[in-house]
């Protein structure tokens, strides 16, 4: 497995990383065993940055899943966790779904991160969404005294503008940045890429492919479950997916043309735009981590990457990224 450099932190780690939200049942089912044997997988072949947050499952269900499945081989990993999402209970028993981005509060979330993931220190802490009543500078205050006291390595930030990627690492340095980013997701390049690259951060695209789109295997609504977080994403109604399909055809003529699955295509091409460029495709099986981590040794033609950054011009995608419940902590 190839290695890239995380940020400017004399850290290397391989070029693709493990994303494990949907290990705990985002996307549909999942399979614990699979999930841990997925995760023993990717340390056997190579793939050593695994990232997890506290909100994933219930009750800090990954993080509980990743502890008990990498025990024993901390050597052999780089851990990635973030903070901030909190869920609430209401009055009427719904749950809903808020941002705490308070100091002390990050303190003791990260004890519990530790406690569950049963390690010492945690590589790399992410704020995982800016809370409107907190200045940035005082969750990153907070974070940056877990790296003094030892237990955490590196900060990032994820879904940030560049305002406050740039306030945050005048405070303490931001080693990465993790945002949506894709063939069908390119904002950021017009956004806090340039920053990142000015300031050496690390850019950590989650769902590169798409939220599965991409891999050509939700092509209409009956490919969705009714507990899968797509059913309720704008980018999957039927309306959408309908023009959305059509973007797909260049993406399956380039990875006819050499013998590739779109995935592969598709994750190149993200691979294709920077060395500290480092994609976390959700993985929750086996067969997809070995599918993925073969685009790291694919090669796009010059002509090839024009005509996927034409066919997926920013913008093209029909619908938008979130709900408007989510897209207001986006961003900030």
């Amino acid at each position: 497995m190839k290695r890239r450099e995380l940020g400017v932190r004399g850290v290397e780690v391989s070029a693709i990383g493990l994303g494990c939200w949907g290990m705990s049942g985002s996307y549909g089912p999942a399979d614990e065993g699979e999930a841990a044997a997925t995760l023993r997988h990717a340390l056997d072949t190579g793939v050593n940055l695994i990232d997890t947050a506290d909100s994933y499952g219930d009750d800090g269900h990954n993080e509980l899943l990743v502890g008990r499945a990498l025990a024993g081989r901390r050597n052999d990993y780089i851990l990635a966790t973030k903070t901030g999402w909190v869920k609430r209970v209401g009055p009427d028993g719904k749950t809903a779904v808020g941002v705490d981005g308070r100091p002390d509060r990050i303190r003791s979330a990260c004890e519990a991160s530790l406690a569950r993931l049963q390690i010492d220190v945690i590589d790399l802490y992410y704020l995982h969404r800016v809370d409107p009543d907190v200045p940035v500078e005082e969750s990153i205050g907070g974070m940056a005294e877990l790296v003094a006291a030892g237990k955490v390595r590196f900060l990032g930030l994820s879904e940030v503008s560049e305002a406050t990627l740039r306030r945050a690492h005048a405070v303490h340095p931001i080693t990465a940045l993790q945002s949506e980013y894709s063939l069908w997701t390119r904002e950021p390049e017009t956004t806090v890429m340039p920053a990142c690259e000015q300031l050496g951060i690390a850019f950590v695209p989650f769902s590169p492919l798409g939220r599965g789109f991409l891999t050509g295997a939700v092509t209409g609504r009956e490919r969705i479950a009714a507990d899968d977080w797509r059913a309720n994403n704008p980018r999957f109604t039927a309306e959408n997916l309908a023009r959305n399909v059509a973007l797909l055809q260049p993406l399956e003529e380039i990875a006819r043309g050499h013998g590739k699955t779109t995935a592969q295509v598709a994750l190149a091409w993200v691979l294709s735009r920077g060395e500290r460029v480092i994609p976390i495709p959700g993985m929750k099986r086996r067969t997809h981590l070995n599918e993925n981590r073969i685009a790291v040794e694919l090669d796009l033609s010059p002509e090839e990457l024009a005509r996927l950054n034409t066919a997926f011009a920013p913008g093209t995608a029909a619908g938008d990224r979130y709900t408007p419940e989510v897209a207001r902590w986006a961003g900030r």
